[in-house]
This record gives structure tokens, C-alpha cells and sequence, in this order.
């Protein structure tokens, strides 16, 4: 069980307050955004296979496949490209390393915030591959993606909390 992991390291981060955000509505959510993408990457950051990548709870959700599954979402809904099979996008494969995707997500987060940045009203559509009906406007992927971001830096400090005791942001 992954609770019974090197309990031994058990570390203590200092958790963070929140973030110090621009005073209008684009640099508030941005800014909540990017602590918690912050924090997820954090998390990964520096386990060691195979504990990054495997399942701490009985779906199988692993640090590294929430990871991955994130990079995933920040390309659908900020750059417009298809997801395909979206429980596949929360299974890291063979080939996938911890330094590749954190390399991948901070490269997609930095694409992101460039389209963030660019659209001059939060009421505007953002990007997404074609489909039936509207395209959500900006502020309502920000605020989605501050909610599902969250969600996901939740599982994630259960998931290193379970691997090695590390607690905090």
C-alpha cells in the first residue's frame, strides 16, 4: 500500500497563503490559476519511479497521469486541439518520465497563458476544436480551470502525502 512507503522522509512544506493577484478580473484568475498549477507540478517534482507513477487509490490516479491528464485539458480548452480519449490522457505510458512531463505541462501552461493574455475580453469565446454549439468565453474556462486544477491539486497532495509523507504546497 502506498501509505506504507518511506514514511521515513516525511517532510513538512510550508503552505503557502494565497496568491498576491493584479488588481482587474484577468490578473485575479490568472493568478489563482497559476499558483495551483504551480502546486500540482510541485508535487511531481522530484518522486522517484515508480512511486510517480503508481496508482495510490483503487481508479489507479497516479502524480504522474494527473499531470499528464492536466497538460491535456490546458490544450483543449486554451489552444483548441482535441483531447481524443479522455481517460487515456490520465494514463502515463512506458516512454513518459517525470522530467518529460513537466517539461510538456510547463511548456503547454506557457502556451496558455500567451492565449490568456492575448484576449482582450474575458466575454470573448476561447479556442476549442470544432464541435456543436458555442464555445465557452474565456471567463468561464478560467474559472473552470481554477476549479478543475484544484481538484486535481487536491489528489495530488493525498497521492505524495501517501508516497512519501510530504505535506504542504
Amino acid at each position: 500500500m502506498p501509505g506504507n512507503r518511506a514514511r521515513q522522509s516525511r517532510t513538512r512544506a510550508k503552505d503557502a497563503g494565497p496568491p498576491r493577484t493584479g488588481a482587474d478580473e484577468k490578473a485575479t484568475l490568472r493568478g489563482f490559476l497559476d499558483y495551483l498549477r504551480n502546486a500540482v507540478a510541485d508535487k511531481v517534482a522530484g518522486v522517484p519511479e515508480p512511486h510517480v507513477r503508481t496508482g495510490g487509490v483503487p481508479s489507479g490516479t497516479s502524480l504522474l497521469g494527473l499531470l499528464k491528464h492536466l497538460a491535456f485539458v490546458e490544450r483543449f480548452y486554451f489552444l483548441g486541439e482535441d483531447a481524443g480519449h479522455w481517460p487515456a490522457t490520465m494514463r502515463p505510458s512506458a516512454a513518459d518520465t517525470v522530467d518529460g512531463v513537466l517539461a510538456d505541462y510547463r511548456e503547454t501552461v506557457e502556451r496558455a497563458n500567451q492565449v490568456i493574455d492575448a484576449c482582450p475580453d474575458l466575454a470573448l469565446p476561447a479556442p476549442r476544436p470544432p464541435r456543436r454549439g458555442p464555445a465557452p468565453s474565456m471567463r468561464w474556462v478560467l474559472v473552470h480551470m481554477i476549479e478543475e486544477t484544484g481538484r486535481h491539486a487536491g489528489h495530488a497532495d493525498i497521492l505524495r502525502e501517501q508516497i512519501d509523507g510530504s505535506t504542504g504546497r
